[in-house]
């Protein structure tokens, strides 16, 4: 009898359920989160562009302010993504520049996103460690309540 023949040389079946080699996603596939969510975020920038946000009755007022004449750190955000949305960055900023920050992170965070996806590479992760969220707490803080001041009107809506 050959010794290639023997049970031994053949290798033996996975078994079921077994992964099997990694199958690599196609380009679109790949593509379908990312583009999606910019799409999205197109969207959404596009309807408060079209709906301006400074003539009453078209947003609900932020229930703090409603409340207590309080501006929290979103108040603004609304007028600034209108701003934001016609390319007036100055506007933007003065109606609320914290928001201004988050959607240039934001982009930048969805482009490296997009461009790791054509390339085939990882999805890029936002592991922020606990004491950066509570430094980006903290300016929050700091933010919504220097605008509340006099001192700091130039960063109220």
């Amino acid at each position: 009898m050959d010794a290639s023949r023997t049970p031994e040389a053949v290798p033996p079946p996975p078994p079921p359920g077994a992964p099997g080699p990694p199958v690599r996603p196609s380009r679109a596939r790949r593509l379908a989160a990312p583009a999606l969510t910019l799409a999205g975020a197109v969207a959404a920038f596009a309807y408060v562009g079209a709906v301006d946000p400074n003539e009453p009755g078209h947003y609900p007022v932020c229930p703090l302010f409603r409340l207590t004449g309080v501006l929290c750190p979103g108040c603004g955000g609304l007028r600034s993504a209108h701003a934001f949305a016609h390319g007036d960055l100055a506007t933007a900023v003065g109606a609320n520049a914290l928001a201004v920050a988050g959607y240039l992170v934001f982009a930048a965070f969805t482009a490296l996103w997009l461009v790791r996806a054509v390339r085939g590479g990882p999805v890029p992760r936002l592991a922020v460690k606990p004491p950066y969220w509570w430094v980006l707490g903290a300016a929050a803080l700091v933010f919504a309540v220097v605008r509340n001041f006099p001192f700091g009107s130039a960063l109220a809506p």
